[in-house]
This record gives structure tokens, C-alpha cells and sequence, in this order.
């Protein structure tokens, strides 16, 4: 049973952006209803150099301040800077980053980074995990998808977002 106090990374891979972005609907839908907690994602593409584009959509209907960025942080872990087409990277994403890249080895980011093969469309969901099992229901266009635990609690993350915007 997984935690429900720590935070997942959710990854899958598509062979188009558009299916990639039907499963982000179908996400964000779920949300709406009620039945989808606190969450973030990105629609992602790589292409065949295997520079990696990011789609990102904010929503402010997501709970807990960190979630509009923890995708943006994650891409930052999962991505390095030189393959990352769009990434932005302020104080409050990079501080995000730190939290994100200490909850897992970084052979195991590279792993995630490296399942989007060049050519392929990917959805990265950050989320709290209690929400993870709804959310592996309700993407059912992937090609494959792999998920990875976080040793990183919400409340944690929280705390960083609101000291980087007090810093600011």
C-alpha cells in the first residue's frame, strides 16, 4: 500500500502529443469531480535530436501552493538544463528541484528521463500518494508508464515554495 503522507512521479509514454494530452484531460476531468486530489503535470515531447519541449498548462484549481510548479521541478530533475527546451528555472523552481532530486538516486532520475524515447510524447504527473492509484486508472492511452515513490513530504515542499515567495 503506498504511502499517503509522501509525494509520487508518475511517467508515460505516447506515441503523439494529442494522445498524450487526452489522458492529461481525462486527469484534469477527474480533478473537477472531486475524485483527483492535489496534483501536477506537463505534457512533454522529445524530439529526434531528443530535446525535450514542455506543454505546460497551470490550473488554479490545484491545491497546496507547490503544486503549480512540482512538474517544472521535477522536468528539472528528470531533464538535464541541456535538453530541456523550455524550462524555467527561478529561485522558487530551483528550490522545488533540490527537494525533488533528493527523493530519488539520480540513476533512477536518469532512468526517467531516459523511458520518453526521441520521437515519443510523454505525461509527467507529480502528486501527492494518496491520489497515485486514480491516476494510474484513469491514463488509459499509454504505451508504458513506470512510477517512482518520493521520499519527499507535500508539507515539506509547501514550506520551500512559501520561503523562496517571502525571499522574493
Amino acid at each position: 500500500m503506498a504511502r499517503t503522507d509522501g509525494t509520487f512521479v508518475y511517467v508515460a509514454t505516447y506515441p503523439s502529443e494529442a494522445t498524450a494530452q487526452e489522458d492529461y484531460q481525462t486527469v484534469k476531468g477527474l480533478h473537477a469531480q472531486g475524485l483527483v486530489g492535489s496534483y501536477d503535470a506537463a505534457v512533454v515531447t522529445k524530439d529526434a535530436s531528443g530535446k525535450v519541449h514542455e506543454n505546460k498548462d497551470e490550473t488554479a484549481t490545484r491545491h497546496g501552493a507547490w503544486w503549480g510548479i512540482a512538474a517544472g521541478a521535477t522536468l528539472g530533475v528528470l531533464f538535464p538544463p541541456s535538453i530541456l527546451g523550455a524550462a524555467a528555472v527561478g529561485g522558487v523552481v530551483g528550490g522545488v528541484s533540490g527537494h525533488m532530486a533528493k527523493g530519488m538516486s539520480r540513476s533512477r532520475a536518469r532512468e526517467l528521463g531516459d523511458f520518453i524515447d526521441p520521437g515519443q510524447a510523454g505525461l509527467i504527473i507529480v502528486g501527492e500518494s494518496k491520489v497515485e492509484g486514480a491516476i494510474q486508472e484513469a491514463v488509459t492511452r499509454a504505451e508504458k508508464e513506470t512510477t517512482e515513490a518520493l521520499d519527499v513530504r507535500p508539507k515539506d515542499i509547501d514550506k520551500t515554495v512559501q520561503q523562496a515567495v517571502r525571499g522574493m
